[in-house]
């Protein structure tokens, strides 16, 4: 286990990755996107568990995912409701539910940023 770590972590550095996108069963069902590679690499060990979780609770059907359904998933941020708490000159935590999907985005409001930190998208 610690061995496909390591690889598939190197393989998203060697990439320059800022996120990755999941399929379970064929089903695209998250995606999580950081402001960095060092970011994804700092957080990855526990989004593999949430992923292996997941995948744990998913009803299981054959299938596979191709780079268009995930590009799909990626593009569709349109949203039907959106709620935001910020702590001003700090951070900005926005929560967006769509049709199928929930964002949660998180974006820095320190000085010279007023960037997406994190965004991670589920599917309903």
């Amino acid at each position: 286990m610690q061995r496909n770590y390591e690889s598939v972590i190197r393989q998203l550095r060697d990439r320059n990755a800022v996120g990755v996108v999941v399929a379970v069963n064929g089903d695209v069902v998250w995606a999580d996107i950081f402001a960095s590679t060092q970011l994804l690499q700092k957080y990855w060990p526990k989004l593999v568990r949430s992923y292996a979780t997941e995948a744990v609770v998913t009803r299981a059907k054959s299938g596979e995912a191709s780079t268009r359904q995930a590009q799909k998933f990626l593009d569709d941020f349109q949203g039907r409701h959106e709620t935001a708490d910020t702590e001003p000159g700090v951070y900005r935590q926005t929560e967006i539910t769509g049709n199928g999907f929930k964002v949660f985005e998180l974006t820095s409001l320190l000085p010279k940023t007023g960037f997406p930190v994190h965004v991670a998208k589920m599917a309903d």
